[in-house]
């Protein structure tokens, strides 16, 4: 893992990221000096190959294709090339039509298209057909307890390049809920143990770190061996981009880094919702007409639909929606939460909700300042009340702005329970950490790829 800006990306993403956006321009650049162009022109179409490649990274970004765990099938995976390349062409025209550089147009725009398909056709291998033991990372895993269980279950089910070696046992662990194949030999130190398997990464997974569990001196030598060692609060926050309620503490988080709101982070934040809302409202405005049209045809009542959620540091507003219930969806006064299969939820309703359009009013409260374009998901004081008092550290998430979109929201199913309150929290746990413009822009990416294939719809 990479950290940039304060968000983990795997080293393995960033080199198909670069790679992808090199081909292209390489291929492009090919052709202006097979074809002798001047100096002038050349900057120039290099700049332009440049904003082709990023171009082409938005639309595979969107699509999922630098998502490390998937189950998508060859076909699947054929048809969202397609997709992709289809949606070239016309960035490609725009690119090299409206903006005219060389006599040469024509030219170049095929050998952009080449560059597109070979991408394509790369990102399809890697997905389908790259062997699996290119490029593995071991890991060793201290403990065998819950923790260290759970650790490895996690590494197993996220990433497929990582094969678990084995857990190494603490002197003062009483049980093991680990596999007895898994576990290794205390005949040898962790230091010689982790060095003759090859192990990359050490994470340590105790319950209890008190009492002469931790091999201090043989962790430090690991480490001096170039053996990367973390926590397992760490490693749940790199590896699944959460801060587990389970894993940290208070101390973990006043001393560890992030949680920073600086004023120029506010500044940079609120410029960038007020520019992206005002071109999403303007290149969204005709859909928000026909689904006004929808809601008024199909049944009596507001288009719109006001409630009361809470905001940053506690402050109440209402968030704007378009209508996809009855008006009495809450005739008893009694909030409930949406569910899955709600009946409540009218016909229209139940489209918008699927393709979330029901959620683009909501740009009009981050013009106004009551929210974010990304942020946690806002909610109601009565289930807040709830939720504060249930969950350990909830009103964490009230320290930024609450979003149209957010972490939590890109990662986790739709829920309605206690229990997914708890998992989605650990997501807005991360976001509230580590904040930054770069993993706004990176959520606002998944949004759509989410949009798109209906993710989590309820």
């Amino acid at each position: 893992m990479i950290k940039i800006f304060n968000h983990y990306l795997h080293r393995r993403t960033l080199q198909q990221i670069f790679f992808d956006l090199g081909l292209v321009i390489i291929a492009v650049m090919a052709v202006v000096i097979w074809k002798g162009e001047d100096l002038t022109a050349v900057v120039s179409l290099l700049g332009h190959a440049s904003l082709l490649s990023l171009g082409m990274l938005v639309i595979n970004s969107t699509l999922g294709f630098y998502q490390r765990i998937h189950n998508r099938s060859l076909n699947q995976s054929r048809a969202r090339a397609a997709l992709s390349l289809l949606l070239a062409v016309p960035l490609t025209y725009v690119v090299f039509s409206l903006f005219p550089q060389s006599a040469n147009g024509e030219t170049l725009a095929m050998a952009a298209m080449v560059g597109f398909a070979i991408v394509l056709l790369h990102r399809v291998y890697v997905v389908h057909s790259m062997p699996q033991s290119m490029m593995r990372h071991r890991v060793l895993v201290f403990g065998t307890g819950p923790r260290a269980a759970l650790v490895g279950k996690t590494l197993k089910n996220e990433d497929p390049h990582v094969d678990v070696v084995g857990y190494y046992a603490s002197p003062n662990e009483a049980e093991s809920e680990v596999s007895a194949w898994g576990i290794l030999s205390k005949h040898k130190s962790l230091t010689d143990t982790a060095l003759e398997l090859e192990v990359d990464e050490i994470v340590v997974a105790l319950v209890e770190r008190r009492g002469g569990s931790m091999p201090l001196r043989e962790l430090l030598d690991c480490k001096l061996h170039g053996v990367r060692v973390v926590d397992v609060a760490t490693h749940f926050e790199k590896t699944k981009g959460q801060i587990r309620l389970d894993s940290v503490n208070a101390g973990w988080l006043i001393f560890g880094d992030g949680f920073s709101q600086g004023g120029l982070r506010t500044a940079v934040k609120r410029l960038f919702d007020i520019a992206s809302a005002a071109v999403l409202i303007v290149l969204t405005f005709p859909i928000m007409l026909v689904t006004m049209l929808l809601v008024v045809l199909e049944s009596p009542g507001p288009i719109f639909y006001r409630q009361e959620r809470v905001g940053f540091n506690g402050r109440l507003f209402n968030v704007i929606k378009f209508r996809s219930m009855r008006t009495d969806a809450e005739k008893d006064g009694t909030p409930r939460w949406a569910a899955a299969q709600d009946d409540r939820i009218t016909k229209v309703g139940k489209f918008i909700r699927k393709v979330r359009i029901d959620e683009l009013p909501q740009l009009f409260c981050v013009l106004n300042g009551d929210m974010s374009m990304v942020g946690p998901r806002p909610e109601r004081p009565y289930f807040v009340d709830q939720l504060t008092r249930q969950i350990p550290y909830y009103a964490v998430r009230q320290s930024v702005k609450p979003g149209v979109t957010g972490w939590a929201q890109v990662r986790y199913h739709y829920g309605s329970t206690l229990e997914d309150s708890a998992e989605k929290l650990q997501y807005d746990l991360y976001y509230v950490k580590n904040h930054s413009l770069f993993l706004d822009i990176v959520i606002l990416f998944e949004t759509v790829g989410v949009v798109l294939m209906a993710k989590g719809s309820r």
